[in-house]
């Protein structure tokens, strides 16, 4: 629930009334030692929210949870006489409005300096790079995951520890309006926004558009906070001039721009690494950064400017640096085996499947570019379809071809209908397959590899390439692997 030991009670039983505004059915427990919403990961002592989601209703699932061990749960008026034999309940109106009053309690009791963070690309990344820069400096509590919606953001509130030093959180949004309700319940006192870029277009005019939506966070900031903005996007200026009306004390900048607060003098890339030097707020400060990528580098100034209004020397921001990784499906590396007797004959996988936009996807690319196959290997992308583009969906794939030419990416994989137009825009020697689905491309992939490449994967979400990911990973593992899977 956050990077400070699970001790003690999180929340006293009678505490949780007030902030719930519920009444209570049965003995309230003493405390409870977590908040959760999924039964699947619950642990004893938790507090459960019978969340109504989508595709499922948490109510259905409240037997489930005090099996697991649930302290008690949070229900609805309309289900409390249903569930009253199964354990202590907290009954309210509306379960999701009681979590997001939990949340606000938790912020209200709260003395952590509060980072918040968001962008089209990189606002995980940055968040996780913040998480263990803090959690070097003290307790630190950061969203888990993407939890970053209307949901994702209170559950990680009301997680929020009392006694955290420092505290991250995710805002994230695909409408407008979305993250002035989320920021409104996080009242940062550092805001960053890592990028502007056409995400989501079918729901926005143009890419103007989205920039004033991510501008939301700044209004939400507390009286004297920081604004953390990258300049080098061409819709600074309309960060910028929200940051300034904003009710912050300072804006500061970010990117290669050399009129940047924080600007990258000098960017080094290595096969698993960067060695970074940086000009910050009129300091030389030289790094090595643990995640491989030039748009990593630019997302550690943003962190450096974060850290350092949080209070954190530049020296320890630095050395915390040195052991940022990156996350599964967002550019984690791993070696895999063709044959498993030949230990000769094993290749890369850049797992990036984890979402995508034309500018992760770019980013991406040039990653895969930076890499030096071993041998005979070559590099490999393995694309699949980046989703709510709108109408200029088909150009915006089609345009990534000059990336991976430039890239001198070897041989391109697709799969889906808008990769299909990047795929024909390519010369017939850089074409490996096409397939309708990533689940049909997966076995021509594999047998078109061999010892030394470097095979790359990226698509957004519903474009299933994780599967693919997780399907070469699993068909390929090194021996050595497996006996410590097994």
């Amino acid at each position: 629930m956050s990077d400070s030991l699970r001790s003690g009670n999180l929340w006293s039983g009678l505490g949780l009334v007030a902030p719930l505004r519920a009444r209570v059915l049965g003995l309230p427990p003493e405390g409870v030692g977590g908040i959760s919403i999924d039964t699947r990961t619950l642990q004893p002592g938790d507090l459960f929210f019978a969340i109504k989601g989508d595709n499922s209703d948490g109510h259905d699932y409240v037997g489930a949870a005090f099996a697991r061990g649930a302290a008690a749960a949070v229900v609805d008026e309309a289900h409390c006489d249903a569930l009253k034999h199964l354990g202590t309940l907290y009954i309210v109106h509306d379960v999701l409005k009681a979590m997001e009053g939990l949340g606000r309690a938790a912020r209200k009791r709260s003395k952590a300096r509060i980072i918040a963070v968001t962008g089209s690309v990189g606002k995980t990344s940055t968040k996780e790079a913040l998480r263990k820069v803090l959690s070097d400096a003290g307790p630190t509590h950061a969203s888990d995951k993407s939890y970053n919606n209307h949901w994702g953001v209170p559950l990680m509130l009301a997680r929020l520890p009392e006694d955290a030093r420092y505290a991250v959180f995710e805002i994230g949004m695909n409408h407008p309006g979305e993250i002035t309700a989320l920021v409104d319940m996080v009242r940062p006192h550092v805001a960053v926004v890592t990028n502007v870029a056409p995400v989501h277009l079918e729901h926005f005019a143009n890419v103007e558009a989205i920039a004033q939506a991510k501008a939301e966070i700044f209004p939400g900031l507390v009286k004297g906070g920081v604004a953390i903005v990258n300049r080098d996007i061409e819709t600074f200026p309309i960060l910028e001039e929200a940051a300034k009306a904003s009710p912050a004390a300072y804006v500061l900048t970010f990117g290669a721009d050399s009129a940047a607060d924080a600007h990258l003098a000098r960017f080094d890339a290595e096969e698993t690494f960067s060695r970074v030097s940086a000009r910050v707020l009129g300091q030389d400060v030289t790094f090595r950064l643990g995640a491989p990528g030039r748009h990593m580098a630019i997302n550690a100034l943003a962190v450096l400017l974060a850290a350092r209004a949080v209070g954190l020397d530049f020296t320890a921001i630095a050395a915390s640096l040195a052991d940022v990784a990156p996350a599964q499906g967002r550019g984690a590396r791993e070696t895999l085996q063709l044959e498993r007797d030949d230990s000769e004959s094993r290749f890369v996988l850049i797992d990036e499947s984890y979402n995508a936009n034309p500018a992760s996807m770019r980013a991406a690319i040039d990653l895969l570019g930076a890499a030096k196959p071993s041998g005979e290997g070559r590099r490999i992308a393995v694309l699949g379809d980046m989703l709510e583009l709108g109408p200029g969906g088909p150009e915006l794939h089609e345009a990534l071809k000059d990336d991976l030419l430039r890239n001198e990416v070897d041989l391109t994989f697709a799969a889906g209908p808008l990769s299909r137009h990047l795929f024909d825009a390519l010369p017939s020697e850089k074409r490996g397959a096409w397939a309708e689905s990533a689940g049909a491309l997966e076995p021509q992939v594999a047998e078109a590899l061999r010892p030394g490449d470097i095979v790359m994967v990226k698509a957004s979400n519903g474009s299933k390439l994780h599967a693919l990911a997780a399907g070469l990973k699993a068909r390929f593992a090194a021996p050595e692997l497996q006996k410590i899977e097994d």
